[in-house]
């Protein structure tokens, strides 16, 4: 062989060896990478972790909490507060009852027809806030609420006429904070949900409403003011007697639920002839060691508009679940590539990862996970993902939402306790309890929903699950209002009596 070809063979065999040195090189830096982006999911997921012991001790520690809140005011994080309804539906009701769920930038308009459980003929219509009025005058706001509620009582059909000689009635439900004073009447303590109504703060919500409904001349009378979760309560009682408390989940999350008057050592009145009385827990509000918080859970709360509070909302709430992921997945961006070399700019945007988008992610069954590229190439603009990385992708999705859902039943575990519901007592013929639910959440969700049952069932054991029931209640806000209008209704007497 020539000097010439010799040396050529030499160059040829050390580019070769340099390739291959640069190939291992490569796969090894992509193995390092991938290995600090399993290490950040490991440790996630083992911060999430929901065993049935620590359940237990949310659970308990949510009865404490509520014993605490019940006791005095300010004595807890979770407010308790007497909803003043001491008459819930029994089924019997009849008559035709309107409901105003103001709870957002929009608001519904309900007219009910009540003839009874299995006999309920509704009608509603919703309507869009104008932008302008969220932030104008007190009057403005319930002028324009007035008017849509006339326009709405016009259409009246000739089956839809209240009884002559009789004047309507109205359950307002209003699910903004509110100092409840009775059954009919409560100041508002502040606005959220984007309103800013400064001259509306402190007063009365019934009767800026009913001076609205009085410069139009609309006769109607408001004989119920209540937060969406005790709505939810009295929609889910009229159908089954056996409803003992309701939660909302979806963007938000609450519960409510009925309570042995004698138990409310804050309650300053007579106690209600029914002993029972419906509690507004904002267990949104709920926090305690024993949750499994991680530094994605904190550093949502430190960038939050109320940083401190809603802790128990805020891990279990379709307004941030799917902002966790985002936050997760933004870790393993900066710290491991796992996207590339760039973190991609829309990963960085706050809340760009809703919670319906999460949930189609963690239901994609096809076997590429199309779906989920598809939505990080609509939502994040990342379009460069391996089959692997997908999986990943759903991994974090079903750890977020398995801890929210796990989390829920804890919480209604609380209440369970708080009112003796959890077990079955030696000797005692056992209580059906039913759990009126709503919200988005839960009703969309279906792998939150089933792990949350999962979790139920876990946590009382066979027989005692078997009497626990948790049941979908749609539009319970707007239909309960409408039945807490019937059974606190100025004519209930008369109408019990014919």
């Amino acid at each position: 062989m020539g000097k010439v070809a010799v040396a050529a063979a030499v160059v040829c065999a050390a580019a070769v060896s340099a390739g291959a040195v640069l190939v291992v090189r490569h796969r090894m830096r992509n193995s390092g990478k991938w290995a600090k982006a399993m290490d950040i999911l490991r440790e996630f997921e083992d911060r999430c972790g929901t065993p049935i012991a620590k359940l237990r001790q949310v659970a308990d520690a949510m009865t404490v909490e509520m014993h605490a809140g019940l006791a005095s005011d300010g004595g807890s994080k979770l407010k308790m507060l007497i909803s003043y309804v001491d008459n819930l539906p029994t089924g019997d009701e009849t008559g035709i009852f309107y409901a105003l769920d103001l709870g957002g930038t929009n608001f519904r308009v309900l007219r009910v027809k009540l003839g009874g459980a299995d006999n309920v003929k509704k009608e509603f219509t919703e309507v869009s806030i104008p932008s302008h009025l969220m932030t104008g005058t007190c009057e403005d706001l319930f002028d324009f609420i007035a008017g849509e509620l006339a326009k709405f009582v016009a259409t009246e059909g000739e089956d839809m006429h209240i009884t002559a000689g009789t004047q309507r009635e109205l359950g307002f439900t209003f699910s903004f904070p509110v100092k409840q004073s009775s059954i009919a009447g409560g100041t508002l303590v502040r606005w959220t949900k984007g309103f800013n109504i400064e001259d509306a703060v402190g007063q009365d919500v019934v009767d800026e409403l009913t001076k609205a409904m009085e410069r139009i001349g609309l006769d109607m009378r408001v004989s119920a003011l209540v937060n969406d979760t005790v709505g939810t309560l009295a929609g889910g009682r009229y159908s089954n007697t056996n409803v003992i408390a309701a939660v909302i989940l979806g963007t938000g999350t609450n519960a409510a639920y009925v309570e042995r008057a004698n138990a409310i050592p804050k309650w300053q009145g007579l106690l209600p002839k029914s002993g029972e009385m419906v509690i507004n827990m904002e267990w949104g509000n709920f926090r305690s060691s024993h949750l499994p918080l991680t530094e994605f859970d904190e550093n949502l709360d430190n960038a939050s508009l109320n940083p401190g509070e809603q802790i128990f909302e805020k891990i279990i709430s379709g307004m941030y679940l799917g902002e966790i992921v985002r936050r997760v997945l933004l870790k393993m961006a900066k710290e491991a590539e796992f996207f590339g070399e760039t973190v991609p700019l829309k990963l960085e945007t706050q809340f760009v990862l809703r919670t319906p988008d999460m949930s189609a992610m963690h239901h994609d069954s096809t076997p590429d996970l199309k779906v989920v590229a598809t939505k990080l190439k609509d939502i994040l603009e990342i379009s460069n993902t391996s089959l692997k990385m997908r999986r990943v992708i759903v991994e974090v999705c079903e750890t977020v939402a398995t801890r929210g859902a796990r989390l829920s039943a804890a919480g209604i575990l609380g209440i369970l306790k708080k009112i003796g519901r959890d077990t079955i007592k030696e000797g005692e013929e056992p209580q059906k309890s039913v759990i009126a639910m709503d919200g988005g959440l839960f009703e969309h969700y279906t792998k939150f929903r089933k792990a949350m049952q999962t979790a139920m069932d876990e946590l009382l054991g066979e027989e005692a699950s078997n009497n626990i029931l948790i049941e979908l209640s749609n539009d319970g806000s707007g239909l309960g209002a409408a039945l807490l209008a019937a059974s606190h209704s100025q004519y209930r007497e008369y109408i019990e009596s014919t």
